[in-house]
C-alpha cells in the first residue's frame, strides 16, 4: 500500500541464528509484526476518516472545510508522514538508536490520536503534527530492526520481510472497518444517543480508537522487549559527540522543503519548476562519465517515476474517498456500509495479489522484466485505473454508481503497486553507492512525501457536482500519466545502460 510495502532495511548486525519465533523465525520478527500491525492500524483507521471528516459541516460534527482546503491539509500531512522519515532515521542512526525510535515513535502516536479525539480543531491539528512526528521516528526503523534480526546470508530473511509486509496490511485493513463503522454508522451513533452522548462526536471516538491501537501495539513492543534487545541499539560517542549541527540543518531543510510545497498549493508554477529540475539533474548525471553517476541518473528515473505513481495512488484518501461517499452505492444485498470501509479494499487487494506476484517473478526467473519495466507497468496500471473511472464519473449523472466500478478501480492500482513498490527499494540498494546509501534511503521516503503532496494538488480539479467536470478530472491525470509511461517504456534501454549492470 504505497511505501507501507517497501519496508527499509539496512544493512544488519550479524547476531546468533534465532529459530524461536513463528515458523523458525527470529522472535523478535513477532514483536514487530504485532507492533508495526497495531501502528498501521492506528495510521490507516484515522487516515480513512480524515477528508471525511473535514469535509463534513461543522452542524454534523465535521470541520466544515471545502474540499480544495481539506485535500491541501490531507496531502500535506501524509508528506510529512514520509519525509519526517527521513529525519527519524537520522534521529535514529546519531542519538537514540532504532529500539528508543519506536518507543518514542510509538507514544508521540498515541498522544496524537488522542488529542484528535477531543472535540476542538486545535487539538485536531496539534494531533496530525504528533501523529506525522511520531510515524517519522517509528515507520523507518522498526523496517531497520526487522532487518537486523538476521545476518546478511541469512536464508530466512527475504520470507521475513514478507511476513513483516503482511502485518502491515492486515493492519491496515482491519482500520477503516472499525474505525469507519465508529465515525460513520448509525449503529454505533445509536449506541452514543443510548448513553445520552453526542452522535456528532462519532469521529472522535474513532480517532481515539486509532489511539487504542497504537496503544495495543505499544503494550506488545514493552512486553516483549527481551526479544529485540540485540539490535536497534544507540550509536556510540565518537570524538565531539552528537551531530547536532547536522541535525539542525536536517530539520531546518525537512521543514524548508515541507513550506515550498505547502506554497505548492497556492502556486502551481512550484510544482513544474520541481519536475523541471529534476529532469535537469538525470541529464546532469547522465552525461558524467563515472558509473556512479550514471547510476545516480538511473536512481532519479525511478525517483520521478514513483512520485508520479503515488500522485494517483495516494487520492485514495482524498478525491476517491469523495468519490466513494458522494457518489458510489455503499450497499452489499441492501445493507449500507461506512464509505471509509472502501479504504481497506486495497490492502485486501494486497493480501490476494501479493502471493501470485511472488510466485510469478520467482517463475520467471532471470526472463522477469527489469525494474525500469517494472516501474514502467506500474504507472500504466495506475493510468488505467483512472481511465477505469471515466464512464463511471459519467455514470454519475444518472445517480449513485455501482460499487464493482471502485472494486476495479484498486485492482488496478494495486497491480500496479506490485509492479513497482516492492521492487522500488530492492533497485534502489543495489545501485547506490555504499557511501551513499543512508541518502538514497532517504530520496525514496521523499519520493513518497512529494507524490503524496502532488495527488493533493491534483485532486483540486475534482467535482462531484458535475459529471461531465468529474469524467474530464480523470482523464486529464489518466492522460497524464498515460504519456509518462509511455516515455518510461521508450527510455528503459537507456535506464538499463544507465544501471550499468544492475538487474
Amino acid at each position: 500500500m504505497n511505501p507501507k510495502s517497501a519496508p527499509v532495511a539496512e544493512m544488519p548486525v550479524p547476531v546468533e541464528m534465532d529459530t524461536g519465533g513463528l515458523g523458525g523465525h527470529p522472535r523478535g520478527l513477532t514483536t514487530l509484526f504485532v507492533t508495526e500491525m497495531w501502528e498501521r492500524f492506528s495510521y490507516y483507521g484515522m487516515r480513512a476518516l480524515l477528508v471525511l471528516f473535514m469535509t463534513l459541516g461543522i452542524a454534523e460534527g465535521g470541520l466544515g472545510f471545502s474540499d480544495k482546503n481539506a485535500f491541501a491539509v490531507y496531502s500535506t500531512y501524509t508528506m510529512s508522514v514520509y519525509l519526517l522519515s527521513i529525519l527519524g532515521g537520522y534521529i535514529a542512526d546519531n542519538f537514540i538508536g532504532a529500539r528508543r525510535a519506536v518507543l518514542w515513535g510509538g507514544t508521540i502516536i498515541a498522544l496524537g490520536h488522542f488529542s484528535m479525539a477531543l472535540h476542538s480543531q486545535i487539538t485536531f491539528f496539534a494531533g496530525l503534527a504528533l501523529v506525522a512526528l511520531g510515524t517519522g521516528l517509528l515507520k523507518p526503523n522498526i523496517s531497520t530492526m526487522v532487518g537486523s534480526l538476521y545476518s546478511p546470508t541469512d536464508e530466512r530473511r527475504d520470507a521475513g520481510f514478507s511476513i513483516f509486509y503482511m502485518g502491515i496490511n492486515i493492519g491496515a485493513l482491519a482500520a477503516s472497518i472499525v474505525c469507519g463503522w465508529l465515525a460513520q454508522s448509525e449503529q454505533f451513533k445509536g449506541i452514543l444517543a443510548n448513553f445520552g452522548l453526542d452522535a456528532r462526536n462519532s469521529w472522535h471516538w474513532a480517532f481515539g480508537a486509532a489511539g487504542v491501537g497504537m496503544t495495543l501495539g505499544l503494550i506488545a513492543y514493552i512486553r516483549r522487549s527481551a526479544t529485540v534487545a540485540h539490535v536497534g541499539h544507540a550509536p556510540a560517542l565518537e570524538g565531539a559527540g552528537r551531530p547536532w549541527g547536522k541535525l539542525s540543518l536536517v530539520v531546518a531543510g525537512s521543514l524548508a522543503l515541507i513550506g515550498v510545497m505547502i506554497a505548492a498549493d497556492h502556486y502551481r508554477w512550484i510544482v513544474y519548476a520541481l519536475f523541471i529540475s529534476q529532469i535537469a539533474l538525470i541529464l546532469f548525471f547522465a552525461v558524467r562519465p563515472s558509473t556512479e553517476s550514471r547510476r545516480i541518473a538511473a536512481i532519479l528515473v525511478f525517483f520521478l517515476a514513483a512520485q508520479i505513481f503515488w500522485a494517483i495512488f495516494e487520492q485514495a484518501g482524498s478525491s476517491v474517498s469523495l468519490f466513494a461517499d458522494r457518489l458510489t452505492d455503499n450497499r452489499i444485498f441492501g445493507w449500507e456500509f461506512p464509505s471509509a470501509w472502501w479504504q481497506s479494499v486495497n490492502s485486501a487487494w494486497v493480501i490476494i495479489l501479493a502471493p501470485i506476484f511472488a510466485w510469478l517473478w520467482t517463475k520467471l526467473g532471470s526472463k522477469q522484466p527489469s525494474s525500469p519495466t517494472k516501474f514502467a507497468l506500474g504507472l500504466f496500471f495506475v493510468a488505467l485505473s483512472f481511465v477505469w473511472m471515466i464512464p463511471a464519473a459519467r455514470l454519475t449523472a444518472e445517480g449513485r454508481i455501482s460499487p464493482i466500478w471502485l472494486l476495479g478501480l484498486y485492482f488496478f492500482q494495486t497491480v500496479g503497486e506490485m509492479c513497482l513498490s516492492p521492487v522500488g527499494l530492492s533497485t534502489m540498494t543495489k545501485l547506490a553507492p555504499a557511501r551513499l546509501l543512508g541518502l538514497v534511503m532517504g530520496i525514496w521516503f521523499l519520493a513518497a512525501a512529494l507524490g503524496n503532496k502532488l495527488a493533493g494538488v491534483l485532486a483540486t480539479g475534482f467535482n462531484s457536482e458535475d459529471a461531465p467536470a468529474l469524467a474530464k478530472f480523470f482523464s486529464n491525470q489518466a492522460i497524464l500519466v498515460g504519456v509518462a509511461t509511455l516515455a518510461l517504456f521508450a527510455l528503459v534501454p537507456w535506464v538499463k545502460r544507465l544501471m550499468g549492470g544492475v538487474r
